[in-house]
């Protein structure tokens, strides 16, 4: 619509027009506070709801045994054994006496020549090595399609010997370069000399091809088969049943291949990180390798019911027993120790025995005595920490529920926050923000409940504390607190009932029941907490659900749908009122220029 100021009139038809919608608009702006209110009740449902969910969480924790069953353990030279108890263990003192730890299965290699460095590869250092440690394996090199121009490719692999074809030996390899073939003469070696132009080098130590021209991009080397030298073994160890630990098809054994561009350093990291369990490593000092097993005890085949062989480690291939010698008898020995005057064994100098994890440290022939008690202080502080967290939810809640509310703040038109500077509109905000869910039902009646479920008698208890006074928990006297809850004294009435009677206490919280007079307390509170999550969200929803599940959610898509049938309306009247004006300039010119018409007949 084409709009017309007032040129005629001399009015400012725009500010008239600008007035006369702020009148119009004061309904759609009540509807747009409406919505901001809802949404910033929806808001704070929702955190209300987030801190019930999270005080659910830890009264979760709270019905776990482990809450109320923490055990301390003492032992009288933690230099010679080391203890630590599960929630199962028993009270009681051990005592360990003849103690001799177990130890690893090693085996040490002769002394490599003092040449050899064990960060290069092992095939560049051959001549320290008797050549039946190697291994010729042939590998399938496809063609290769070159991107740029270049006169050397690298194989993937190194330690060549030999270039071959699928019949003898093949003395050259084919460049296709635009449909045209070309033929060069393979040398291989360590030092590439003088290249000819017909001729390839290959490195027999690196794989790297060196062409005696440039070939262009987009060239073709085809595929050829060569010869590269490997190292394969296999190494067998056993777990603690004398089963061996590697492949079933490999007869238990587990196998290792290397090419020979493998350091003597890679090759043992990759043994040590095997499932062999072995660490294996090349001490500089005497030039030797030493394979050690990481778990202790006399770990071998002779341990199962069919076996005969007692090595711990069992080595096969020329590498390791030609090339490093390493022995075939290595063994381990188990732990020994005398347990409460009982002689016994272990595999490992870590045990557990009656929910208690001992660790053994030193020799030793005397005796230290390990002693095995309730933990009473972690038990205290775990249920102090939950009385804690339960005053936090609850004074938060209260906060919310008690909160006045402003009706002088309502929520800010766009207009009205232009206005204002940014701390101005915060301050604000927080004004029109308070008090929105003051006496919401469903959080009093969750309070209500919740006390209630804190002071009633858990009934069926079989020891003797049947509700929360019987511990020492009671109610602040303060009724500003509103139902927070009050250790009584400095603990020491809630330390000795933990003490006097474990069970009781762990029943009053966390007892099982049909009935709620039969649950114990934080089973009660869990069961109201749900309730109580699950009618707030009935009103406030979570952010994954639809405006259509839940109340607020309902009424918030209403006043949406208002706003826009509303606005829509104000642009009718916005143009209605742009019309009457302009048919008003029209008059008034009108009439202007019948006026001039006029004046031209008098003057």
């Amino acid at each position: 619509m084409v709009r017309v100021s007032g040129l005629a009139s001399g009015m400012d038809i725009d500010q008239i027009v600008s007035d006369l919608m702020k009148a119009e608009r004061m309904p759609i702006d009540k509807m747009k506070k409406q919505k901001q209110t809802l949404e910033w009740q929806r808001d704070d449902y929702r955190s209300m709801n987030l801190l019930l969910s999270d005080f659910n969480n830890l009264a979760f924790n709270m019905t776990l045994q482990s809450s109320y069953s923490s055990k301390t353990v003492s032992s009288a030279d933690e230099t010679k054994v080391k203890a630590a108890a599960t929630s199962s263990a028993a009270n009681a003192s051990y005592t360990f006496s003849n103690v001799t730890m177990a130890t690893a299965a090693q085996t040490i290699s002769t002394s490599i020549d003092s040449s050899m460095d064990p960060t290069k590869s092992l095939w560049s250092q051959r001549g320290s090595m008797d050549s039946s440690v190697w291994t010729e394996k042939t590998v399938e090199q496809a063609a290769i399609t070159l991107s740029a121009d270049t006169s050397t490719v690298k194989l993937a692999k190194g330690a060549v010997s030999a270039v071959n074809q699928n019949t003898g030996t093949l003395n050259s390899i084919s460049v296709t370069t635009d449909g045209t073939s070309k033929a060069y003469t393979v040398r291989i070696g360590t030092a590439a000399g003088t290249i000819s132009s017909n001729e390839v080098f290959i490195n027999e130590d690196t794989g790297e091809m060196t062409f005696g021209t440039t070939l262009t991009s987009g060239s073709t080397i085809e595929a050829f088969s060569y010869q590269q030298n490997v190292l394969n073994f296999s190494v067998t160890t056993y777990d603690s049943t004398g089963k061996a630990t590697g492949n079933i098809q490999d007869g238990g054994s587990t196998p290792f291949e290397f090419d020979g561009s493998t350091s003597l350093n890679t090759l043992l990291t990759q043994i040590s990180n095997s499932k062999v369990g072995i660490s294996a490593f090349f001490d500089e000092g005497t030039n030797k390798v030493v394979f050690t097993r990481k778990d202790t005890g006399n770990l071998s085949s002779a341990n199962s019911l069919d076996g005969s062989n007692d090595s711990n480690m069992v080595f096969s291939g020329e590498f390791l027993t030609g090339f490093l010698k390493l022995s075939g008898n290595a063994k381990g020995t188990d732990a020994t120790f005398t347990l409460n005057g009982l002689e016994t064994t272990r595999k490992s100098n870590t045990f557990t025995t009656g929910g208690v994890t001992y660790t053994l440290q030193n020799n030793f022939t005397g005796d230290v005595r390990v002693n095995v008690s309730n933990d009473t202080q972690k038990v205290f502080d775990t249920i102090k920490d939950f009385v804690t967290k339960y005053n936090e939810l609850i004074e938060k809640i209260n906060g919310k529920v008690t909160e006045e509310r402003d009706r002088n703040y309502q929520p800010l038109t766009d207009q009205e926050r232009e206005k204002l500077t940014d701390k101005q509109a915060e301050q604000w905000d927080d004004k029109a923000k308070s008090g929105l869910l003051k006496g919401d039902t469903i959080l009093s009646s969750g309070l209500n409940q919740m006390r209630s479920n804190w002071y009633a008698s858990v009934s069926g208890v079989s020891g003797a504390f049947s509700q929360l006074t019987d511990i020492g928990i009671s109610t602040s006297a303060n009724y500003s607190d509103r139902g927070k809850l009050v250790i009584e004294g400095d603990g020491t009435k809630l330390k000795e009932a933990i003490e006097k009677d474990p069970q009781s206490v762990m029943d009053l919280f966390m007892k099982s029941g049909s009935t709620t007079s039969e649950k114990g307390i934080v089973r009660r509170l869990r069961d109201t907490i749900t309730q109580t999550v699950s009618k707030v969200e009935q009103r406030a929803g979570r952010s994954t659900w639809t405006s259509e599940q839940f109340l607020l959610g309902r009424n918030l898509k209403n006043v949406n749908s208002q706003i826009t049938s509303f606005e829509s309306r104000l642009t009718q009247i916005e143009d209605r009122y742009y019309r009457q004006f302009t048919a008003m300039e029209k008059a008034i010119q009108n009439a202007n220029a019948q006026s001039a018409q006029l004046s031209q007949y008098f003057s």
